[in-house]
């Protein structure tokens, strides 16, 4: 299968420590690892991982670190016959990719971290190559995270046009989403997705039902997912049948891109299984990967 996955692309600096730093504290960290980043990213890799060929749309840039994020994800192919392809919206680009830096503390899992997202980089829709547009046929499924809303609300109407489903990343809510929801087919949101005038998870569910979005989801960490699918069976007013998905219960190492993680495995699950299924397999597979340091090394030790 190939997907698509129009985002964020970082370089993460991934720390593990005994605890996040105090004012004026020096700490040594007990293990650190580099890693190409960003919710889209992470999720392409995952979704590459799972036996699929991802393709990448983001900007990167030319800058000497760049080639770090190149590297990371010239590491991450296992089979020769599934590609992660990096398509760059704006190679030219001299300035330095956005850099997160992150702290993992041991105990917990939980993690800290200071970034720039892709407000400095954003792109309008004639940066996206007349290849990709030209091409979008051969993609079977869309995940867009939010950070690149003009190229992302492009590519949903091609995608929406050709019946390829587009996930959307919703972690939190991002000017110019209004845009993107009407061509969504699956909502995938964090517990800190609030549209506007919404403040509890029923206000979120109707807010993107009467967009028509038939598949969402609300994922609250170690606690049960949350979603919504049509009921086809009833000609009531309801919003459909609502129920939960209970996930693994594990005791966490690193938490760091559990999310994107999900996502990426979701694409992965959606084309061959049903919503709640895919919603139940994705959850283990982040669960799984929570279980290692780093965003990358729960991918070479298989379950």
């Amino acid at each position: 299968m190939n997907g698509l996955f129009i985002g964020l692309s970082t370089l993460d600096l991934i720390y593990l420590a005994n605890s996040p730093p105090e004012n004026n504290q020096k700490l040594v960290a007990l293990d650190y690892t580099i890693a190409a980043g960003g919710p889209a990213t992470n999720a392409a890799v995952t979704f590459n991982h799972l036996g699929n060929t991802a393709t990448i749309l983001a900007v990167v840039g030319s800058h000497p670190m760049t080639q770090l994020i190149h590297s990371d994800l010239e590491n991450c192919i296992v089979n020769p016959n599934h590609q992660i392809n990096l398509i760059d919206l704006e190679p030219k680009n001299q300035n330095p990719p956005p850099v997160s830096s992150i702290i993992v503390t041991k105990t917990t899992g939980e993690r800290a971290v200071i970034s720039i997202n892709a407000v400095n980089n954003s792109v309008n829709k004639q940066a996206i190559p007349a290849d990709v547009i030209e091409s979008i046929e051969f993609f079977d499924i869309v995940l867009i995270d939010g950070h690149q809303i003009e190229v992302g609300c492009e590519i949903a109407k091609l995608a929406k046009s050709k019946n390829i489903p587009v996930v959307l990343d919703a972690g939190s809510w991002k000017p110019g989403f209004e845009k993107i929801l009407p061509f969504v087919d699956y909502a995938i949101c964090s517990a800190n997705f609030y549209p506007p005038n919404c403040y509890t998870s029923e206000e979120v569910f109707t807010y993107l039902s009467k967009i028509k979005i038939p598949h969402i989801a609300i994922t609250h960490g170690e606690n049960p997912i949350e979603y919504l699918i049509p009921d086809f069976s009833s000609n009531s007013s309801d919003l459909g049948i609502r129920s939960f998905i209970n996930v693994p219960n594990i005791q966490p190492v690193d938490t760091l891109g559990a999310g994107d993680i999900f996502h990426g495995a979701f694409c992965h699950y959606i084309l061959r299984e049903d919503f709640p299924e895919a919603l139940s397999l994705s959850a283990e597979i982040a669960a799984y990967s929570c279980q290692f340091f780093g965003t990358r090394r729960w991918m070479l030790n298989p379950r």
